[in-house]
């Protein structure tokens, strides 16, 4: 199971990897939030890096999932982080839940699936 979840987020930072290095604008636009301006290409492009190489890594980890345990709880802390971020958006009104509610989601249940495989691949042992 944490494996097969490890390959699944795996591929979806890939891809948000290559969405926000090649198109930018439209995924943006294709969540709904507001254009950007030329500049802010820049850190959505070092922001793809980081995406791409934590999905190439938890690929890679997936084989051998407990011999990797600090890239699966640096996502787990990842996605966390993400969380208290749309929280701290979302209730300051920066950003409607409309734009959060579903990154949010997803930091969710990533965080809890990763963490709970561990520690019951961990229990296996």
């Amino acid at each position: 199971m944490l494996a097969t979840l490890m390959r699944l987020v795996g591929i979806v930072q890939l891809l948000l990897g290559v969405l926000y290095l090649a198109v930018p604008d439209w995924l943006l636009a294709a969540m709904g939030h507001s254009s950007i301006a030329a500049d802010i290409r820049y850190p959505l492009g070092m922001l793809a890096a980081r995406f791409l190489v934590y999905g190439a890594a938890l690929l890679w980890a997936a084989r051998q999932p407990q011999a990797h345990r600090p890239w699966i709880w640096g996502m787990v802390a990842i996605q966390l982080v993400d969380l208290v971020v749309g929280v701290s958006h979302t209730l300051a009104g920066s950003v409607p839940l409309s734009l959060s509610g579903f990154p949010m989601f997803n930091a969710l249940w990533i965080s809890a699936g990763l963490a709970y495989g561990l520690r019951r691949s961990a229990a296996a042992q």
